[in-house]
């Protein structure tokens, strides 16, 4: 799905002896310039319109220093992939646990995931094992919801999508964030069904919406988790 939007150039504005970091971006429909906070990437967004300049932007923002200024520090900062930190697993609580003389890679133990190797390939270990689950859990039931429309998954992608939890092509392809394992059940199933029912229909019609509830009972309650808290996901470890 086209944004309609360029790629987003960062700025840093020297405003009262403060350094403020804003991400411009030009889109197509913007109807003024406008200031948003984007709390996946953690950033404050300056949109503009094409017509209008890139020096008048800047001076809109300017003149809303204290606002960008309070917006930033309001954000909450990433949390790594280390020792003692505990992250979600299908929703679930789990706490990193490093274990440097252990011979196994990365596995479940009750409510650990243990790491075994070197300390400085903790973070990129976890990372992995998280794809990997990932597409574990993520095929087999984007092949069951094709059956269930009598459709086919040509081939499924895991990437750390900012925009979007996942996307399907014309020629049947899938793709996901791998981030979805650390939702819920019921959220990962909505999204996979929801990606699945592209394959019926390219668009979100009401037959599209009709195909998603075909496949899971409910789509409303892992709707608003996603809008709720779908950019604390994206504050976890590494970025692909």
């Amino acid at each position: 799905m086209a944004s309609g939007s360029k790629d987003a150039e960062t700025l840093i504005l020297n405003i009262d002896d403060r350094d403020l970091s804003v991400r411009l971006s030009e889109h197509a429909r913007a109807r003024r310039v406008s200031l948003r906070v984007d709390s996946i990437n953690r950033c404050v967004v300056l949109v503009k319109p094409k017509r209008v300049s890139k020096r008048a932007a800047i001076a809109f923002a300017t003149d809303k220093a204290d606002w960008i200024a309070d917006r930033l520090a309001e954000m909450v900062p990433p949390i790594p992939f280390a020792d003692g930190v505990e992250i979600p697993i299908l929703g679930e609580p789990y706490v990193i646990r490093h274990c440097p003389e252990a011979r196994r890679g990365v596995w479940r133990e009750a409510d650990t995931l243990n790491v075994s190797g070197a300390a400085d390939h903790l973070s990129r270990r976890v990372h992995d094992w998280f794809k990997a689950e990932a597409r574990k859990v993520v095929s087999p039931i984007a092949h069951g919801y094709a059956d269930v429309l009598g459709k086919t998954v040509v081939s499924i992608s895991l990437r750390d999508t900012r925009s979007r939890w996942g996307s399907c092509s014309a020629d049947g392809r899938l793709s996901f964030s791998w981030r979805l394992m650390m939702t819920p059940v019921n959220v990962l199933n909505y999204v996979v069904a929801h990606e699945v029912s592209h394959l019926c229909h390219l668009n979100h019609s009401a037959r599209f919406w009709s195909t998603v509830d075909q496949l899971i009972e409910d789509r409303r309650t892992p709707t608003a988790w996603l809008k709720e808290h779908g950019g604390d996901v994206h504050r976890y470890g590494l970025n692909d």
